[in-house]
């Protein structure tokens, strides 16, 4: 009988122990966003004339969507061309292209 009374306070007590509100977290995202390239975001009208002759010329009726500068005076360019695909283009200040 001391055995039957000791297992239902036992079953009594774990029956208590899960029966507790959960916590609720909240969780924020935060998005980071690091240049790991060395190139830093400029504007387009910031870009030398050379740039977009030099793009008019080898890519007619493209259009520069983003373009980036690192500490060489290199040019990263996001260009968006006239048949829909995107690709990434490097130039120097003379609009010269590089191949990287």
């Amino acid at each position: 009988m001391k055995k039957l009374v000791f297992v239902l306070a036992l079953s009594l007590g774990s029956f208590t122990a899960f029966a507790q509100d959960a916590e609720s977290v909240q969780e924020e995202a935060t998005e980071v966003v690091a240049t790991q390239d060395g190139f830093n975001e400029v504007a387009i009208e910031e870009l030398p004339e050379s740039i977009a002759t030099a793009l008019e010329a080898a890519h007619p009726g493209a259009a520069i969507s983003k373009a980036y500068v690192n500490e060489e005076a290199q040019y990263k360019l996001e260009v968006a061309k006239e048949d829909g695909s995107a690709v990434e283009l490097y130039a120097d200040a003379e609009g010269n292209w590089i191949d990287m």
